[in-house]
């Protein structure tokens, strides 16, 4: 019998697989990894923006914000690159981008209770320079194409915890890109 990198058996991996636990990929297959999902998420958040302005939750943090824009700083990035966000969510994170001087902005989700809130906080902070689309990355219904910049704070993370074939979405996510 043959021994994985931590010496177990393949026969229990396959049993963790059953109980909940990491499957052959490694990955735990989680409620996070599906539109069902996110689309309460965004309902939710939404009405929370309407009702008393919160722009909801920054799923990274501020600090991964930050850290990406200084990576484009580092790298030279030029102001004017037209950047894509995949699973823009509140779309704060664009936000952050336009303030910072970025000015061909894109964002898609495709939750479109995601994009109607990224709408409303971009309204609320009065940039109308930023392109926001429903789109499911997995499954285009448009050619995306020349942009200089694609940037992923989450959106593969949930495709790998997705319980309907994460490997065969993780592969179509990398031939999307």
């Amino acid at each position: 019998m043959s021994s994985d990198a931590d010496g177990g058996s393949g026969a229990e991996v396959a049993a963790l697989s059953d109980k909940g636990s990491p499957g052959e990929d490694g990955f735990v297959p989680s409620a996070l990894g599906t539109r069902k999902h996110w689309d309460a998420v965004y309902e939710r958040e939404l009405q929370t923006f309407r009702e008393f302005g919160d722009t909801g939750e920054i799923w990274f943090g501020e600090e991964s914000m930050n850290r990406l824009i200084r990576w484009m700083q580092k790298h030279k990035i030029p102001l004017d690159a037209s950047v894509l966000d995949i699973g823009t969510g509140n779309g704060v994170f664009l936000v952050e981008l336009a303030k910072f001087g970025f000015s061909d902005i894109t964002g898609i989700d495709y939750s479109p209770s995601a994009i109607q809130l990224s709408g409303s906080v971009i309204e609320k902070e009065g940039l109308s320079n930023i392109k926001l689309k429903v789109e499911d990355f997995l499954n285009l219904s448009t050619q995306l194409s020349g942009f200089h910049i694609c940037i992923d704070k989450g959106t593969f993370d949930a495709i790998s915890l997705n319980p309907d074939n994460a490997i065969e979405k993780r592969k179509q996510y990398v031939k999307s890109l």
